[in-house]
């Protein structure tokens, strides 16, 4: 079932012609997927909360998952596991811009993404090395966001929610989930592409106000959203739409999560954003050579 995307730009972004995209002073390559790394720095994320809060545990993290194969650092100061409470600006804030400075310094090469939904923060992020703001809100929480992200250099994703973390999993409800998440990125585009953002990177936002259904249907119909002239971000590491179904829990669903890895990959997905990056880049290169050995 194809999803109608009628307001997406009409002329090719410079991803869709070169295959990559600008990251603040950095070009990231899209000729093949990618792993973006997750960092938590909260004492209460869903799966490995409270793990990396000194910077010695951090920048290991930080050593490990460069090593084996994360394109992209992600860091997270704030917990957006359903039900979740929000933080203030200030503390995330201050996370933030310390951990940013200490990687960028420790790493200068490695591609920093900041997940954050508030435009102080972004702005902040940025200025301390940050080369992508990853949205889960899509700008939807905060809305000086888009305006602060047209004026910054660092690439912008774009994901899909319904709710808030705090009641995104009450009850959520669609007619079509996936025309309802193309939808959502047409008026969201048109907003970001309107002020003169481009680098822009899409997430359907899988576990983010939606239930164990809609996360299949969305898995489903993914590559429908290859019809957008942006990369195509898929986050479904260890989630609930994994556990539930295998009657696991977030430390058992390794399995599941390089399972569905690998049909993101098969249905257009170019970022893995996953917090395992060595499993997902085997899945990577092993997707890859079944596609190279249909070209012969």
């Amino acid at each position: 079932m194809p999803v109608s995307s009628t307001n997406s730009p009409d002329k090719g972004t410079e991803f869709s012609q070169k295959r990559s995209i600008r990251c603040g002073r950095l070009q990231l390559d899209l000729s093949e997927p990618v792993v973006m790394g997750i960092l938590n720095i909260t004492a209460d994320s869903f799966f490995d909360g409270g793990k990396y809060l000194t910077e010695k545990a951090m920048l290991s993290r930080v050593e490990t998952m460069l090593d084996e194969g994360a394109s992209i650092i992600d860091i997270g100061a704030v917990s957006t596991r359903p039900g979740s409470k929000a933080v203030s600006a200030g503390d995330e804030l201050s996370l933030i811009v310390k951990s940013v400075k200490t990687i960028a310094v420790q790493f200068p090469e490695a591609i920093i993404s900041v997940d954050t939904y508030r435009s102080q923060v972004a702005r902040m992020a940025a200025a301390q090395g940050a080369h992508i703001i990853n949205d889960i809100s899509g700008g939807t929480m905060d809305p000086l966001m888009h305006e602060t992200l047209a004026g910054l250099d660092a690439a912008y994703v774009l994901m899909h929610i319904q709710g808030t973390p705090e009641n995104m999993q009450d009850n959520p409800e669609y007619e079509d989930v996936s025309r309802e998440v193309a939808r959502f990125f047409d008026r969201q585009l048109e907003s970001l592409t309107s002020l003169g953002k481009s680098n822009i990177i899409l997430d359907p936002g899988f576990g983010f106000g939606k239930s164990v259904a809609h996360n299949y249907e969305l898995l489903n119909n993914l590559e429908s959203f290859c019809d957008y002239p942006y990369p195509l971000m898929a986050g479904v590491s260890r989630k609930s739409m994994i556990n539930r179904v295998l009657n696991t829990s977030p430390a058992g669903a390794l399995n599941g999560t390089t399972v569905l890895n690998t049909i993101a990959l098969l249905k257009g997905a170019l970022i893995l954003r996953v917090h395992d990056v060595k499993p997902a880049a085997e899945a990577i290169k092993l997707v890859a050579a079944m596609k190279q050995s249909g070209r012969k």
